[in-house]
């Protein structure tokens, strides 16, 4: 058996059968189902909290802020401590706490007991995340069957994206704005156990002490950036609040500057910054921030033309792009197989390409519905950005060392929330600086009326009901148009940033290499003997005398046990626990 094959037995013996391993995916995809909806649920509920409540502005805007902005500063630390402590043990942990925070949540009856929750939940939120895709790793040692398994974890996220505000609106319906938040107490409750059976614990080399001031250095460095591209992205940089917006992001900068610093002069780093040496794990974290950079400031602008330019209510706003989250499923599900068959590359690039194309074909909306065109973009869309996430979270994660699945998950979560927050704040300022002169010198409105409906659509509208009459309709009809306008504006320089990515895309390696699991890969806890079932004699076809032409005696420099399995490759392959960076990347 060749030293190859032995490998690929040994971690797939490590990571336990093939029915453990497709249990466990079960179990990750339900912790993630639940973080992805609790982060849009609350979306819908906001109308029903701010009733009960009577947070002020700024109180309602932590409310709905603090849960991701918490997950997103604190990805990093808690997923470089799974590796170091355990990854099932974080993940658990995450579980309990987000239980209680949930409890707390629906139980709230003040403002500030319910920020204070949200923050907890985001806590929790942050010990799941990373500990999910990186037990994924673990657990799925043999390439072509972790892709599978991404695939349907993407899946699953989807999906948990779009049901958010649909579970919202349905349980608004029939009970309390707080159900939105307890029904994730039993879901919790069944999960801690599950997990604490069928998940296999994990975790790194544990060589050298945790960096505990390294890693409270990048949660508030990551927290200052992503409040500040918040900030940016609300308005308030305009509005007066210019000064506050820079400190925090220059805050926020020396501080992740300082870390990388730190990062690179320690023996045992927090997280191991040559992983970006590696050009497929530097150009996959890129290229995903550039898709959500790109697309997610876009979905929210999506959905205001569909309630504000087209009247569509919130529940059918979502049945509309519901066909975007069934594309992206499918893609999920298919990833797998595309990977293989067209290798990281082109896929990557084909997913950006079909996205842009995607969102140029939009540029086709007007004022008035066109529902083929809406669901043929979508589709696209849905299927596109799909493809291109799956592809580049599959190609970053093979290329980090097991030894840092955590932290690597954790790149790649912290790149998607920055990604999401600064295309909010770049792609929600193009749309501003394309709408406002729309609405000047409209005939008929005053000029403070038509500057304060230039802010946005929806300040548009609470303007034209105030004006009413013929200067009411002329004044929502020019912002209608000049919406439109924004959005093809906003639309293009979209697509231009996915022509990017396709761009970017041509760094990933060109096929999806599954042979080349090197003997430094093995998982320091498999053992380096064969497993029973495995022959250690060559078959009575194979001839057990060397060629005249090759030495019987291993080199000087070589163990006589050979982790490379009898395969003959015993010049510079390095023992089972050799260095991250000394493994064969796959």
């Amino acid at each position: 058996m060749s030293g190859t094959t032995t490998a690929a037995a040994l971690r797939r013996r490590a990571a336990g059968s093939g029915a453990n391993r497709w249990v466990v995916l079960v179990v990750l995809c339900a912790s993630l189902l639940l973080v992805a909806v609790d982060a849009t649920v609350l979306h819908v509920a906001v109308p029903a909290v701010t009733e009960d409540l009577k947070p002020g502005g700024m109180e309602l805007l932590w409310i709905v802020d603090s849960y991701p902005l918490v997950c997103a500063s604190l990805l990093i630390l808690f997923g470089t401590l799974g590796d170091r402590v355990g990854r099932r043990r974080v993940l658990l942990l995450g579980y309990a706490l987000f239980g209680v925070a949930s409890g707390i949540a629906a139980l709230a009856d003040n403002a500030q007991v319910l920020i204070a929750a949200r923050v907890l939940l985001g806590v929790g939120g942050a010990m799941i995340m990373p500990a999910t895709l990186s037990i994924l790793r673990q657990v799925f040692p043999d390439r072509r069957e972790r892709a599978l398994a991404i695939g349907v974890w993407s899946a699953v996220a989807a999906v948990g994206a779009a049901v958010g505000p649909l579970l919202g609106g349905f349980l608004l319906e029939h009970f309390w704005w707080g159900s939105v938040f307890l029904i994730n107490i039993p879901l919790m409750l069944v999960s801690l156990p599950v997990g604490r059976i069928l998940l296999p614990e994990s975790k790194g080399d544990g060589s050298g002490p945790w960096d505990v001031a390294g890693a409270l250095m990048a949660a508030a460095g990551l927290f200052a950036v992503v409040l500040g591209v918040k900030r940016l992205g609300s308005g308030e940089f305009a509005a007066g609040g210019g000064v506050w917006t820079a400190l925090t992001l220059v805050a926020g900068a020396a501080l992740l500057f300082a870390f990388v610093r730190r990062q690179r002069r320690r023996a045992h780093p927090l997280v191991d910054l040559r992983m970006f040496a590696r050009p497929a794990f530097s150009t996959s974290v890129g290229c995903i921030v550039l898709a959500m950079l790109a697309l997610v400031g876009l979905e929210l602008i999506a959905a205001q033309y569909l309630q504000l330019v087209l009247g569509l209510s919130p529940l059918e706003t979502g049945l509309r792009l519901l066909p975007l989250t069934f594309a992206a499923m499918a893609a999920g599900l298919a990833g797998a197989r595309l990977l293989r068959r067209f290798g990281p590359r082109r896929m990557v690039c084909f997913g950006f390409c079909l996205t842009a194309a995607a969102v140029l074909l939009l540029t086709a909306m007007g004022g008035q519905d066109n529902r083929t065109l809406l669901l043929s973009g979508f589709v696209l869309l849905g299927f596109g950005l799909e493809t291109t996430l799956f592809g580049a979270y599959e190609s970053m994660l093979s290329e980090a060392p097991p030894e840092q699945a955590g932290g690597a998950a954790a790149i790649g979560e912290t790149s998607y929330q920055l990604g999401a927050g600064i295309g909010i704040a770049l792609l929600g300022s193009v749309m501003n600086a394309a709408y406002a002169p729309g609405l000047t010198g409209v005939p008929g409105v005053p000029a403070s009326a038509s500057t304060a409906a230039g802010h946005s659509l929806g300040e548009a509208h609470e303007v034209a009901a105030r004006l009413g009459g013929p200067a009411g309709a002329a004044l929502l009809d020019a912002a209608r148009h000049a919406f439109v306008h924004g959005l093809h504006v906003t639309l293009l320089v979209s697509a231009g940033l996915l022509l990017l990515g396709a761009a970017m895309a041509l760094r990933l390696p060109r096929a999806m290499d599954c042979e080349t699991a090197a003997a430094g890969e093995t998982p320091a806890d498999v053992p380096t003997e064969a497993p029973a079932d495995v022959p250690t004699e060559a078959p009575a076809d194979v001839p057990t005398e060397a060629p005249a032409d090759v030495p019987t005696e291993a080199p000087a420099d070589v163990p006589a046990d050979d982790p490379s399995g009898g395969s003959g490759k015993t010049g510079d392959v390095p023992a089972p626990r050799a260095a991250a960076d000394s493994r064969v990347s796959v």
